[in-house]
């Protein structure tokens, strides 16, 4: 008798393993429909999952025009198993960190100390360079509009 395909998983359950994982490949889309794929740091808050970025990046400029994303586990460099779960969601760019204490709480829950030791770094570097170390929180719901 042939062995039986596990059940698919189910929408709650790649979201789930989506909040869990270490890094997420963040696909974010051009005005053109390119992807382009960032590893990011993502935690749940509620029945959302949250991301933080500086406010100049790409995929901040990418989200203000289209809120579409897709989100895969992946290594700290964005190496996604080509088997790992894959989730379209729709992101929208709440406002700075600032203020939205519970997804920075959320995030240091998760990662504990590397993340006032990687922003800490990043602010300092920020300012050598002499640009903004503003910072924002993208905020992820399940199932992407369509465009």
């Amino acid at each position: 008798m042939p062995a039986q395909d596990p059940a698919p998983s189910s929408r709650s359950d790649d979201w789930t393993v989506i909040g869990a994982a270490r890094f997420v490949s963040l696909t974010t889309y051009r005005r053109s429909g390119d992807p382009v794929a960032t590893p990011v740091w993502i935690a749940p808050e509620g029945e959302a999952l949250v991301v933080t970025s500086e406010a100049a990046t790409g995929k901040v400029r990418r989200l203000r025009h289209d809120s579409r994303v897709r989100l895969r586990p992946s290594d700290r460099f964005g190496k996604v198993d080509p088997a790992a779960v894959t989730v379209d969601a729709h992101a929208v760019v709440v406002g700075p960190d600032r203020d939205h204490p519970g997804a920075t709480a959320a995030l240091r829950a998760k990662y504990g100390v590397q993340v006032p030791l990687v922003l800490g770094l990043e602010r300092l570097v920020r300012r050598v360079q002499r640009r903004s170390p503003d910072r924002v929180i993208l905020q992820i719901t399940p199932g992407g509009p369509t465009g």
